[in-house]
């Protein structure tokens, strides 16, 4: 599958729940993939509602499945904005099919429970993890339930959830993990389902690992790691911010320092390097290991005396992209974006630094109706990272025929349009248009040909 968008679904995005008894098996492979806003439900101006998860009945896993075979592969792909967790593969491994998963060169944040959740043989190779789980709880959607209510920061939050089973290796490589989780990494053996003898390991090399307040127990910090059977071997990490943190758990290599993002926000986080971080040129070399040879917007690794900690290599000039808005359809209306740059209008282009989350808003002309987005498969929501050179296109269409009743209401054939109304518009409304249809308290009201 490639550039594919799986979004706005009301159940999960992806339903890999294929029964009992039943698998997958041989290569499945996800190329530049967005997954989003699950659980929720698209309206026409491409914005989301009615978000719901278990405390209502509802369910929003990005992708999940239940137990499962398969050689998982996700590259260049984004899981952000699902109700439940992100990418849930916890039961890889279950059947007797060969199970293993790679997931390269991705972003995951902004799900309700865990981000990325994978188990078996795992790798997980420049990610960008910010496990802000409480998304959904600030934003305030009326049908998510309260902070106590099992919606918010599913399973604990954890950003990156491992499941292990006998003799497997699992590995996380050159990441950055950001979370209010209880721990930002979970690695227990499946007890459930095997019995680790020893031989299991974790490899965690040149990442970066910052905590911040726990959501569920805000009176604390999120701790580092949930390794209850040893299988960790951490090195050339930095660790900032997490709460009983034992020395004598890290790596000889391991940095305890602020690692210096552009911006540590959770719900607005850039984890591009200011100049002065100490991940820059310390990590271990490209070849050691799985160490890559690029970043996660693929930047060549090293850019100067050594690799960089994290998914993001520094550089003094970090790559710029241009963002282009085009109109289309039988209306009118103007784009804006935040960051600012773009009001099309007349000033429908802007180039922004790499891995800028740019938010663009469509407003309609009073004669027209912002009719959704189009173009690259990012654009599809309004909200575009800048990792490559992309073009959204708004539809505006002009509103239908018929005619105006006053300056307030009109009435259109052939579109389907809102309005307030007067109490005497209600009584003509009546008397010219058949009797209404009614949904959740809005009337629905059907022309007739010939009236005036």
């Amino acid at each position: 599958m490639e550039d594919v968008r799986i979004a706005g679904n009301a159940w999960s995005g992806w339903d890999g729940d294929l029964g009992e008894d039943s698998s997958n098996r041989g290569d499945l492979v996800f190329r530049r993939v967005t997954v989003e806003w699950n659980g929720c439900l698209e309206q026409q101006d491409g914005t989301y509602d009615h978000c719901w998860a278990q405390s209502a009945g509802g369910y929003g896993d990005g992708l999940g499945t239940a137990a499962t075979g398969g050689h998982w592969v996700f590259e260049d792909s984004i899981f952000r904005y699902n109700t439940s967790d992100g990418l849930d593969l916890l039961y890889l491994g279950r059947t007797p099919d060969p199970a293993e998963a790679e997931v390269r060169d991705s972003l995951f944040y902004g799900n309700a429970g865990n981000q990325v959740k994978v188990g078996s043989r795992a790798t997980l190779v420049n990610l960008v993890v910010v496990g802000n789980c409480g998304y959904f709880f600030r934003q305030g959607f009326p049908l998510m339930g309260p902070r106590d209510s099992g919606d918010h920061c599913r399973a604990m939050g954890n950003p990156v959830a491992l499941s292990l089973q006998q003799g497997d290796q699992a590995a996380v490589i050159n990441s950055t993990v950001f979370g209010e989780g209880d721990v930002l990494v979970e690695m227990p053996c499946d007890t459930a389902f095997s019995t680790c003898d020893g031989t299991e390991s974790v490899v965690l090399q040149n990442n970066i690992f910052v905590g911040t307040t726990d959501f569920l127990q805000p009176f604390e910090n999120s701790a580092l790691f949930w390794d209850p059977d040893g299988f960790g071997q951490e090195d050339y990490n930095i660790v900032y911010n997490v709460k009983d943190l034992d020395p004598a758990s890290l790596g000889p290599h391991d940095i305890v320092q602020d690692p210096q993002f552009m911006q540590a926000d959770l719900d607005n986080f850039d984890g591009h390097l200011q100049p002065s971080s100490p991940a820059i040129d310390s990590g271990l070399p490209v070849g050691i290991g799985q160490v890559p040879d690029h970043d996660v917007e693929g930047i060549p690794r090293p850019q100067g005396q050594g690799v960089d900690r994290g998914a993001y290599e520094w550089t003094a000039t970090p790559p710029r992209y241009t963002l282009t808005v085009q109109k289309a359809g039988t209306g009118t209306g103007t784009v804006t974006s935040d960051p600012p740059g773009i009001d099309c209008g007349a000033d429908c282009s802007e180039t922004y630094t790499s891995g800028t989350l740019v938010i663009l808003t469509a407003t309609p002309d009073a004669d027209s109706a912002f009719a959704g987005w189009g173009g690259d498969a990012d654009c599809a929501d309004g909200q575009v990272v800048m990792d490559a050179d992309k073009t959204c296109t708004a539809t505006f269409n002009a509103l239908g025929g018929g005619g105006q009743l006053s300056p307030v209401f009109r009435f259109n054939t052939g579109v389907v349009h809102f309005y307030t109304i007067s109490e005497a518009e209600r009584d003509y409304v009546l008397q010219h248009f058949v009797p209404p249809w009614v949904y959740e308290g809005v009337a629905f009201y059907a022309y007739k040909p010939g009236n005036p």
